[in-house]
């Protein structure tokens, strides 16, 4: 079987942290859709790593990491992500099997990518500028390139064909500088590189894993309200972060789906553009984004902080019939002498438990319930009887707003850091 992990808000919910923690009950671990606009941070041992495309499982030496067909891939950003892996210890080329159905970033995306952001301008849509919506672009226009093309004799014809018709395209949108020649070189370097690699039909390779029961986690990247079709379009990525992108992204059948888990942090964070109902443009959000380090994995960018909010949360548990819930960063709220938590929205002057259709464009005032705080610093507790009373009686409430038991709480980044809530099954 095949079970979930998902990010439920807007993204850098700490997928990475419980994907590594949860790999040693796990034969493999696989990505699914997204590409080096994740930034899965990882700390074991008081040292932080960071992998944008790789699987989290890759520090376990007996898992297996899949990047799905539902994948991106830059190839440079691969190659420099591997080699800082591999110095890092992991066996890298031992563990590591890359789909040919992942389609390829192009140097040229991410110049398309800049282009159209700049010609927006102040309404950029907050992309990360790797040139993941254009490649998302031409995989469904049917001109991109994947993996197991590299294997074909006409590979670098196909690719010229496709970068002149981006430089082409460039113009239309921005002026902007870059050195092609630089470019093609270090591409072709990366693809040679990545010729060294394990590819495979990663669709077959899951689907005989399942048959001979194997166990394997999905891992996503990005966050549910981020989601293509469901999230706060156009501020979204260009992938299916919900549950059912892992039936396109890996080829895994419905029925062969197991637990989905869920992974939130005790208080809500955005990056770029686009609606954040619990916004605190204040000293609170500043507090929160300095005591959780709220800074990008991968951009640097300083991420929008803001209250928990139950009615976007509750939407990504619906829309991926979420099992079991993941608190992330707990130990932030801490001092805090009263938390507030959105539990409904006035819409336009209607009241309403539910996500509006325009919410980009609509009048939305989050209605909060107010709890008591907890004044104890609780990242070096390890045992749940021993959390603070005020903070109890928060997950309890929330499992009860949300009909989702809360299982996993994380009080700090290191994977040591975490607490199970009562009984946990893989």
């Amino acid at each position: 079987m095949v079970d979930i992990l998902l990010g439920l808000q807007w993204g850098d919910e700490g997928k990475g942290k419980i994907a590594d923690f949860l790999t040693p009950h796990y034969d493999i671990v696989a990505r699914f859709q997204g590409g080096p606009n994740a930034g899965h941070s990882l700390e074991m041992n008081g040292k932080k790593h960071v992998l944008n495309t790789i699987p989290s499982g890759i520090f376990h030496p007996n898992c297996i990491n899949i990047i799905g067909n539902g994948v991106v891939i830059d190839p440079v950003r691969l190659k420099s992500e591997i080699e800082r892996t591999e110095e890092a210890g992991a066996n890298v080329k031992g563990q590591l099997l890359i789909g040919r159905k992942a389609s390829i970033i192009l140097p040229t995306h991410s110049l398309l990518d800049q282009a159209i952001e700049v010609s927006r301008g102040e309404d950029k849509i907050g992309s990360t500028l790797r040139g993941i919506g254009p490649t998302y672009r031409d995989k469904i226009g049917r001109s991109g390139m994947r993996i197991g093309d590299i294997e074909a004799p006409n590979f670098k014809e196909k690719y010229a064909l496709i970068r002149d018709g981006h430089i082409d395209l460039i113009k239309h949108y921005a002026d902007i500088d870059y050195d092609l020649e630089a470019l093609d070189t270090a591409f072709f370097e990366a693809i040679a590189f990545l010729k060294n690699y394990q590819w495979v039909d990663s669709e077959y390779y899951v689907n005989e894993a399942i048959a001979n029961g194997k166990k394997i986690l999905a891992e996503g990247a990005q966050g549910s309200m981020l989601d293509i079709d469901f999230g706060s379009y156009p501020y979204v990525t260009s992938s299916n972060t919900v549950a059912g992108g892992v039936g396109n992204g890996l080829g895994v059948p419905p029925s062969k789906v197991g637990k989905v888990r869920g992974i939130f942090k005790a208080y809500c964070t955005r990056v770029g553009g686009g609606p954040f109902p619990t916004e605190l443009d204040n000293e609170m959000g500043q507090l929160l984004r300095d005591k959780g380090h709220e800074y990008g994995a991968t951009t640097g960018r300083p991420r929008r902080t803001g209250w928990l909010d139950l009615v976007a949360l509750k939407y990504a548990i619906m829309l991926s019939g979420v099992d079991e819930l993941i608190m992330m960063k707990s130990d932030i709220l801490s001092g805090i002498d009263s938390v507030e938590v959105a539990t409904a929205y006035e819409v336009n002057g209607v009241l309403t438990d539910k996500i509006p259709f325009d919410i980009c464009n609509a009048d939305v005032t989050p209605i909060y319930e107010t709890f008591e705080g907890w004044k104890e610093d609780i990242s070096q507790l390890t045992e749940v009887e021993k959390l603070p009373a005020n903070f109890i009686n928060y997950v309890k409430k929330l499992e009860k707003h949300l009909n989702v038991p809360i299982k996993i709480l994380s009080v700090g980044p290191d994977r040591i850091q975490t607490i199970f809530n009562g009984d946990f099954k893989v």
